[in-house]
């Protein structure tokens, strides 16, 4: 429910709850950099040198497979169409799926390669089945980040093998990691896969590095990564009731270390944080002063529902302010933005939502302009008596 605490004409403070006991503390990782969203309600609850481009090791492998999922959706590739292994995928080592030069390999297999075993040979192939060179390949994640809203991204091979200018921001990981799940449900299973046998000759690669899946916390994705340069980092995600959370960390320098760093994320981003629901679209916020209207006032209310990310520590006070330029001349249209609801809460950043217009509001008459102008008139006449009746009193 919100309440009006305070009613200047251009900003209102309001309450949602009230304050009982302490907020929730902010996570101290042991990562180099972290980036940790609830993506159900996009608050950001952990940003440290999120957006610092560092070496992605196999993380970067992510860009691979969305571009590929994108070919597919788009019917440039097929799940069903065999790829040719060259010399150059081939002599790549590390986690591989032991192709050989001039296999053929499923487009699915390949998937599954780079997802569960994270393959470097695998990303390879895709890379030069959908570009011709991985070079190329590469130039062409550079320019889908960009569309994708991933500034400090920059690709120089299909799998995060260690080069030079080879670099993922956390934050841009945490983007792509949300595109996929969002945009390729049907494919995003794919990531909670715990092990693939492609051939049955190599038992040493079979399992899913993620040291998530099979715990019961939810976790059904993404992708480890580990170079000496990067050190050991995982982007992930996890599911529990309605409540989705993306995070990335990198830097930490064990897998050990990772996988208890990954647990303890989950455990306070879920624990330590609860969604509430604050308003439904259509619940007037504030009233705002009309110029030249044939009403003189307009409702702003909120253009949807208002859902958010709150401490889970009792019942917190969540200051709001609703912040608009007024008077607002007319003619007004219902559902015009007119300003926002600017939410601030210690520990978590600033969430701004649109007020809009409850009402359509003519531009006035003669009979409106005649008051506005008697109005102005009255102000001007009392601004001038102001300097005198203040000489008179001293």
């Amino acid at each position: 429910m919100l309440r009006h605490l305070a009613a200047p004409i251009a900003a209102l403070a309001l309450s949602l709850g009230a304050a009982t006991s302490p907020l929730a503390q902010g996570f101290d990782t042991r990562a180099t950099a972290a980036y940790v969203i609830d993506q159900t309600t996009g608050t950001v609850l952990l940003s440290k040198n999120a957006d610092e481009p560092l070496p992605p090791a196999s993380m970067s492998k992510l860009m691979t497979v969305y571009m590929a999922f994108d070919a597919i959706a788009t019917g440039r590739l097929s799940v069903d169409e065999e790829l040719p292994v060259s010399q150059h995928c081939f002599e790549y080592t590390g986690s591989t799926m032991f192709l050989n030069v001039n296999d053929r390999v499923r487009v699915e297999d390949l998937l599954r390669g780079i997802i569960v075993l994270s393959g470097n040979d695998a990303s390879c192939v895709i890379a030069e089945g959908l570009a011709g060179t991985e070079t190329a390949f590469a130039n062409q994640m550079t320019v889908k980040a960009r569309d994708l809203g991933m500034m400090n991204s920059t690709f120089a091979n299909s799998n995060g093998w260690p080069a030079v200018g080879h670099r993922m921001s956390m934050r841009d990981i945490g983007i792509l990691s949300d595109r996929l799940i969002t945009d390729f449900p049907t494919f995003y299973p794919l990531f909670a896969e715990q092990q693939f046998d492609y051939d049955g000759e190599h038992p040493a690669n079979v399992r899913n590095r993620n040291p998530l899946l099979g715990l019961g916390i939810g976790a059904d994705g993404l992708k480890t990564g580990h170079t000496q340069e990067a050190g050991y980092g995982l982007a992930g995600s996890a599911k529990q009731g309605d409540r989705r959370v993306i995070f990335v960390i990198t830097g930490l320098d064990s897998a050990q270390a990772r996988a208890e760093e990954s647990q303890r994320i989950v455990n306070w981003a879920f624990r330590q944080f609860a969604q509430r629901d604050l308003g439904t679209s259509g619940t007037q916020i504030a009233e705002a002063d009309v110029w030249m209207g044939e009403q003189m006032t307009v409702g702003l209310t909120l253009a949807e529902d208002l859902s958010l990310l709150v401490p889970n520590t009792g019942s917190t006070e969540i200051d709001a302010e609703a912040v608009f330029n007024a008077p607002i001349e007319a003619p007004i249209a219902a559902g015009d933005e007119l300003g926002e609801l600017v939410i601030r809460l210690e520990n978590l950043p600033e969430t701004r939502v649109p007020l809009i217009a409850a009402a359509d509001v003519a531009r006035g008459g003669f009979n409106t302009r005649l008051r506005t102008t008697a109005e102005i008139l009255a102000a001007r006449i009392m601004a001038d008596d102001a300097p005198q009746a203040q000489a008179a009193a001293e």
